[in-house]
């Protein structure tokens, strides 16, 4: 069974082995290849109103999501959040249940709607995972995400009414 539950400074090691491999890969976040565990501990954990984890019944990390303000003041309604499941873990179900724990998550804290501003058009698994989660593609940046093997390649933004 999976459980999901708030980030505690002990989950940070095995995090940061479950979010290093994503971000060193380029293809799914706009953020530095070669970004620091410093930087990136800033980024997931520091910035956001609130960290996630997925763990099994054995306590192993499997996942996690944070949930922020998508934009400061007259946008801060609008929440927005970053996934990532641990390789091992994929094909699962834990992204939807990650992503249907945080659309709740956001109503409590009060936003009213979640945006996600850079889906990876070569993310198919992502993007049918989130249209199924009641979000739209409002928009396509052309050429927005350089991939490491695609070259240029197109980002969707998502949204959905909470």
């Amino acid at each position: 069974m999976i459980h999901i539950r708030p980030y505690q400074p002990e989950d940070w090691p095995s995090l940061w082995a479950i979010l290093e491999p994503v971000f060193r890969a380029g293809e799914t976040y706009a953020v530095p290849r070669d970004i620091s565990e410093q930087d990136a501990h800033r980024m997931w954990i520091e910035l956001p109103r609130a960290v996630r984890v997925a763990v099994d019944d054995a306590g192993e990390l499997l996942g996690t999501y944070f949930l922020k303000a998508n934009q400061a003041g007259p946008g801060d309604h609008v929440a927005n959040c970053g996934y990532v499941v641990a390789e091992w873990a994929r094909g699962q179900g834990l992204a939807g249940d990650m992503c249907r724990h945080s659309l709740t998550l956001a109503r409590e804290m009060g936003f009213l709607a979640m945006q996600y501003n850079l889906v990876v058009a070569s993310n198919e698994a992502a993007i049918r995972q989130w249209l199924k989660q009641g979000f739209s593609i409002i928009g396509t940046l052309p050429g927005a995400f350089r991939h490491p093997s695609q070259g240029l390649t197109d980002a969707h933004v998502m949204y959905r009414l909470l």
